[in-house]
């Protein structure tokens, strides 16, 4: 068994790492959006978008559904770009999250203040049927961003991904790394539902050029992932 290391606690509740997410479902879905446009809505010059191609960054959209999570079972979305630290060589890539709500307070507090993840509560809606998903994020009291999908099976395994977040906190760049084990199957992009709404959120995400098709599409149950505690870089 992994040995566990205590960061301290968070409204009385014990912080230890590394932290085991022990069951979530998730759609990730990557869009192709302009270099510059993604540039502007990083903070800070500590961290570069990464170009797929000239001129092209890539928008990572996951959306989440934490089942069993020692910071609560919530929903989550995030929103980032696949980027590096300014420093780094282009072999390095990572994901810098410039988004995350979450709809409860506990795992907001914590992630703002043990990740450095932006973490703001708001309200997060997951709908099931038995063949599709439904994921509504809302701001400011309004509907931003409604994303549905098909229920994608996998084919039994579970693909592994080791990766770093990257974030800042207390003003420093920061990277958790992190590994999912995710059993996802593939989502043909035309059978995406995605619409905005208004306020900020679905106002950044026009000035990205959505709504449009995304490039891939994952959806996965019952997966797992590992948080290490993060370091400054």
């Amino acid at each position: 068994m992994t040995e566990q290391v205590a960061w301290g606690t968070i409204q009385g509740r014990p912080i230890t790492f590394p932290m085991e997410v022990e069951r979530y479902h998730a759609a990730t879905m990557g869009f192709s959006v302009p270099a510059d446009a993604a540039t502007a809505l990083l903070p800070g010059e500590a961290f570069v978008v990464t170009e797929i191609a000239p001129g092209t960054a890539q928008l990572i959209v996951s959306l989440c559904d934490y089942r069993e999570n020692p910071w609560g079972d919530y929903n989550e979305v995030n929103l980032g770009f696949l980027a590096r630290p300014a420093d780094a060589g282009p072999e390095v890539i990572g994901s810098f999250i410039y988004r995350m709500p979450v709809d409860q307070e506990f795992t907001c507090q914590a992630g703002n203040e043990v990740m450095g993840f932006p973490k703001v509560v708001t309200r997060i809606d997951a709908e099931y049927t038995e063949d599709r998903v439904t994921f509504r994020l809302w701001d400011d009291g309004v509907e931003a961003l409604t994303v549905g999908l098909p229920r994608a099976d996998a084919d039994g395994t579970a693909t592994r991904i080791e990766a770093s977040s990257y974030s800042y906190l207390d003003g420093l760049p920061y990277a958790t790394p992190l590994t999912i084990d995710m059993p996802s199957g593939l989502v043909d992009p035309a059978d995406v539902e995605l619409t905005l709404g208004t306020g900020p959120i679905a106002e950044e995400l026009r000035s990205l050029g959505l709504p449009k098709a995304p490039d891939f599409c994952t959806w996965g149950e019952d997966g797992r992932a590992t948080f290490q505690l993060g370091q400054a870089v």
